[in-house]
């Protein structure tokens, strides 16, 4: 075992979650180490407030103890090795991870799944400041070297097997540390791919949602086909490498989908796309109300942002079942959206995705090619359409419009045509101005209710009733109609037309 002295700057928030602790555990009388990824963390320079703690004893004991100490929330991650989590009761982002140490301290690091991960430090022994820690870090298989080389390295050739799904974290710490996996890991993770299918389904989930959340993720995806394990994860995506699509298209079905999630991290502003500049940019609304949309979380911790990469990922998984090649000898798909919306549902709901975000997804791959089906070729969406649109995809909408504008940076690449785009964004500008009016057309309060109506018309409450009420307020929100009575004249008007058309089916 290699040591190294460490002297680094804390937040003072770590250092004082990281005093208490070390105060609270020497009460214990058990040893305890500082592992993990804070470990890695301090050294590159990132004080981050997740703690992981290895103790000589029975951590679910001790940790139990310790969040009645802290007046935190108490969960038992793992029964069997011995894994509690402590969470804070106020809006402090700090974690605890106490996990019961696996033989001697050295057996336990060589468990671990990476060399960067498996470095430890002595809570006994280190040195705690308002604002700096000073310690030693015990290396059992040259983390510190991989460190300085930016090398993503298995700790052991068990690794993968005695925890599949360090397959996944393997790749997003490349992406987001910025490491390269070194060969012989990478080989060992393309031998051993498919035990990610033996993963828990809810830790898959949660490694897919930190991996989207990074930049680069088109080059995480590549990766993940490279090694297996993205088909391992999502079989129906395989048949999409190499299929050949319409020549409007740069790439086949698997690289269109993995730029397209690139191209919206550059529609949102978070990253850069190869193919173009700023320039592209400048005809795409952005506001801080947008970027407040996507920041929004759906289900702790997915926000809109992350969800709709991933439908990005999914959008055109029924290309392989919908090809056909029509009698002008052109490749289409037909109803590929709509075919495609159930399958990403089946997937996301095996993953144990929340309703609200297997909805949210389902409703982006349904409706991706729609913001481009609101108006012909030049023209312009009506008010009825955009109600419509607004409508139906309720709060999806304005996830569906940014990656449609992401598709097409997709579809086309470096062959992007300067009127095309400017068109598809004048359409999304139509739309998102709705939006920034502060009440979507779908959601302005009506002129008339279903009580009026029974009133005036006689009408009683069922089917009819609400078909009058939707047709009153699309009318509405297309301006055709601002007032109460011209409400009622309309209502009375469709009434009318309905008893005509009864009578001429009837004759």
């Amino acid at each position: 075992m290699k040591i190294y002295p460490i002297n680094t700057a804390l937040k003072r928030d770590t250092a004082v979650i990281l005093a208490r602790l070390q105060a609270l555990l020497r009460e214990e009388s058990s040893e305890a180490y500082i592992v993990g990824s804070i470990v890695r963390n301090l050294v590159a320079g990132h004080d981050r407030a997740d703690i992981d703690i290895a103790v000589d004893g029975n951590a679910l004991v001790i940790g139990k103890r310790l969040a009645d100490k802290f007046n935190a929330h108490y969960v038992v991650l793992d029964d069997t090795f011995g894994v509690a989590r402590l969470l804070p009761r106020d809006d402090d982002t700090w974690q605890i991870d106490i996990v019961t140490l696996q033989g001697t301290l050295e057996q336990d690091l060589l468990r671990r799944d990476f060399s960067i991960n498996a470095l430890a430090i002595n809570m006994a022994q280190m040195q705690l400041q308002e604002s700096s820690i000073n310690a030693t870090i015990l290396d059992v298989c040259n983390g510190m070297q991989d460190l300085q080389n930016k090398t993503i390295r298995a700790a052991s050739e068990q690794a993968f097997r005695d925890d599949p799904i360090r397959l996944l974290r393997g790749v997003r710490l490349s992406s987001e540390l910025n490491f390269t996996i070194d060969e012989q890991t990478s080989a060992l993770m393309q031998r051993e791919h498919a035990l990610i299918s033996t993963a828990s389904p809810e830790r898959v989930r949660e490694e897919l949602l930190r991996l989207f959340a990074l930049t680069d993720t088109y080059n995480s995806v590549v990766l993940m086909h490279h090694l297996g394990i993205l088909a391992a994860i999502i079989p129906r995506l395989a048949p999409t490498l190499h299929m050949e699509q319409s020549t409007e298209h740069t790439w086949d079905v698997f690289h269109h989908s993995a730029r397209s999630i690139d191209a919206f991290d550059f529609l949102c502003r978070r990253a850069g796309w190869e193919f173009y500049s700023a320039d592209v940019l400048a005809d795409v609304p952005w506001e801080d109300s947008v970027k407040s949309y996507f920041d929004t979380i759906v289900s702790p911790p997915a926000t809109r942002l992350v969800l709709t990469k991933l439908a990005a990922l999914l959008h055109d998984i029924a290309k392989p079942t919908t090809k056909i090649i029509n009698d002008a000898g052109r490749i289409r798909f037909y109803r590929h959206a709509q075919q495609g919306a159930p399958i990403a549902a089946a997937i996301l709901e095996r993953l144990r995705f929340s309703h609200s975000e297997i909805k949210f997804i389902e409703t982006i791959v349904r409706h991706h090619l729609h913001p481009v089906q609101l108006a012909e070729p030049g023209g312009t969406p009506s008010k009825r359409a955009v109600y419509r649109f607004c409508r139906d995809l309720e709060d999806a909408g304005i996830a569906t419009l940014y990656f449609s504008l992401a598709d097409h940076l997709a579809t086309r690449g470096p062959n992007l045509e300067s009127a095309d785009w400017g068109w598809h964004a004048g359409i999304v500008r139509q739309i998102i101005d709705e939006y920034e009016k502060g009440t979507p057309p779908d959601k302005m309060p009506l002129l008339l209710d279903g009580n009026e109506l029974q009133s005036e018309f006689g009408l009683k409450p069922g089917k009819q009733l609400g078909q009058l009420l939707e047709e009153l307020r699309e009318a509405q929100a297309a301006g055709e109609i601002s007032t109460r009575q011209q409400g009622l004249d309309y209502i009375k008007k469709l009434l009318e037309e309905s008893t005509l058309s009864s009578e001429a089916g009837a004759s």
